[in-house]
């Protein structure tokens, strides 16, 4: 065995935190549903997320979302919003069933109202557009519910130390201190977090303003519109990429680090006093991550599919079909067929080329994990240097020439190709739409199976391939958030056959409810 390193001070107050006992909440009341018309929302639940391509880490605060707009737009409050949403949940499986008590229900509650509540005095005290302070309420409000019924305290704690570790890494010249810690910040939390848009909102807000209560509301509501432009100007920072870029390629040893301590809670003593017993749990925990990504990507591909397959293939049937029958007076189904067959095909070439990472990798994350948990000062790699230099863009004429060469070679290459095909022009611009967000989708996959490697190679393969498809990747992602905001189908669904459904769940849970009483009162 080798000599025992002390811990470093950052690693040890993780390691104290992690080990402090909660106090067991006290006896109450709990709500149940029934399990028949929960399998019933679980089933449903999975066709409706299909629906739209979301990270699993923001599906629960999502679905929150999409259930308070359809409670709260008839002029629903608190008080009738509450207890119906987690019902909701524990249908459809969000939340472990019996776990909620009286008191979540009544936090749930206040935080709805409070929120009500700062839309109306800020519509009222300031100049905003209804449709913003609408989208920021949403956004902060379902964050904040998910963090009361779903707080999860060793991820949090996890985040906190990744961003302690990585702040001192990252020097951004020409900005001040508090900038440069706001995007390491939101940078730690979307690579480590895997926070959407919504969460990085109501993280900055709640370091902005603190945490919303009765008692802040009122400097909230004074400060709001300043508060919002600071924010804003965060999240559209223009080194966020950057930022963000280098904390990622950082998360692997974080998550191996993350799922040792969770794991070996009983056990953390020894194996943190020998570095042979902190390798093996490491290497074993690399293996059980890198076994996870052969599934995780089948089922990124599966959603991947279904996402398409619901929200698109509609509407390229009805106006691919409609245009060649107005144009030759039938339909042209071969094409047709294959630019609805391209994505689960382009999806199952994207799994053949995925690898899981080997045993240098494992020792890698291993590296890096004994700097983190024993260096006063740990250091992944090298520093971050970034700044406003004017050398930094002599190139940038070149630069911008050459990225439009790789548009219209990407493009202009697909167009060349479909027209010696005979593809007509509707045909080509559903086939064009079809590879930029199958394009998208499935570089997203790919980086599922990049998450826990360490270290980046490139040869002129990648580098060729970058050029070629990246514009249509690019083109893809700014398609898939587009229709995301504007998708008047899902609005339709939630509001027409959601509603009704959920309506039909909440009766069917109240008369099996009658049933079990009448069957009682026969014993």
């Amino acid at each position: 065995m080798l000599s025992f390193r002390p811990l470093g001070p950052i690693a040890k107050a993780l390691i104290e935190t992690l080990e402090e006992k909660e106090v067991s909440s006290h006896e109450e009341h709990r709500i149940t549903v029934n399990p028949i018309v929960s399998k019933f929302a679980s089933w449903y639940e999975r066709l409706r997320n299909a629906m739209e391509f979301r990270e699993d880490e923001v599906i629960l605060r999502a679905t929150i979302e999409r259930v308070l707009k359809r409670r709260l737009l008839l002029g629903g409050n608190g008080a009738t919003t509450a207890e119906p949403l987690i019902k909701e949940l524990l249908w459809a499986r969000y939340l472990p069933d019996h776990d909620i008590g009286e008191s979540v229900v009544e936090k749930v509650r206040d935080s709805i109202d409070l929120y009500l509540s700062l839309r109306l005095r800020v519509l009222s005290h300031h100049h905003v557009s209804e449709s913003t302070i609408n989208e920021w309420i949403y956004d902060l409000m379902s964050a904040d519910i998910q963090y009361i019924l779903n707080f999860k305290k060793d991820k949090e704690l996890m985040t906190n130390f990744m961003f302690h570790v990585l702040k001192d890494d990252v020097v951004v010249q020409d900005e001040a201190e508090e900038t440069k810690d706001a995007q390491v910040f939101m940078a730690v939390r979307k690579a480590f977090a895997r926070d959407d848009l919504a969460f990085l909102r109501y993280h900055l807000f709640s370091q902005y303003f603190g945490k919303l209560t009765p008692k802040t509301l009122d400097y909230t509501v004074t400060h709001f519109i300043k508060g919002y432009h600071e924010i804003q100007k965060q999240i559209n920072h223009p080194l966020k990429d950057k930022i963000y870029t280098y904390a990622k390629r950082r998360t692997a040893a974080f998550f191996i680090l993350d799922d040792v301590l969770s794991s070996q809670k009983d056990n953390l003593k020894t194996i943190l006093e020998s570095e042979e017993a902190l390798e093996e749990v490491v290497f074993e925990a690399c293996e059980k991550r890198y076994k996870s990504i052969g599934a995780r990507v089948r089922r990124a591909i599966i959603r991947s599919v279904l996402f398409i397959a619901l929200t698109k293939v509609a509407f390229a049937f009805a106006v691919e079909g409609s245009y060649e029958r107005f144009i030759y007076g039938h339909v042209i189904w071969s094409s047709i067929v294959l630019n609805t067959s391209m994505p689960p095909v382009i999806m199952i070439i994207v799994s053949l080329f995925i690898r899981t990472p080997g045993i240098d990798n494992s020792r890698r994350i291993l590296q890096y994990i004994t700097e983190l948990l024993y260096e006063k000062d740990p250091r992944l790699g090298n520093q971050l240097i970034i700044g406003k230099k004017k050398d930094d863009n002599q190139f940038m004429t070149a630069f911008n020439i050459l990225w439009l060469g790789a548009f219209l070679i990407s493009f202009g290459g697909i167009t060349l190709i479909l027209s010696k095909l005979h593809f007509n022009l509707i045909s080509q611009f559903i086939f064009i739409f079809f590879l930029a967000i199958v394009s998208f989708l499935s570089y997203r996959i790919s980086l599922i199976a990049n998450t826990f490697k360490v270290g980046e190679r490139q040869g002129l393969l990648t580098l060729i391939v970058d050029f070629l498809f990246m514009p249509v990747i690019i083109v893809g992602r700014k398609l898939t958030q587009s229709i995301a905001q504007i998708n008047i189908f899902l609005m339709l669904f939630d509001f027409f056959i959601e509603a009704p459904f959920k309506y039909l769940f909440a009766f069917l849970d109240q008369w099996f409810y009658f049933l079990h009483n009448k069957t009682e009162e026969l014993e």
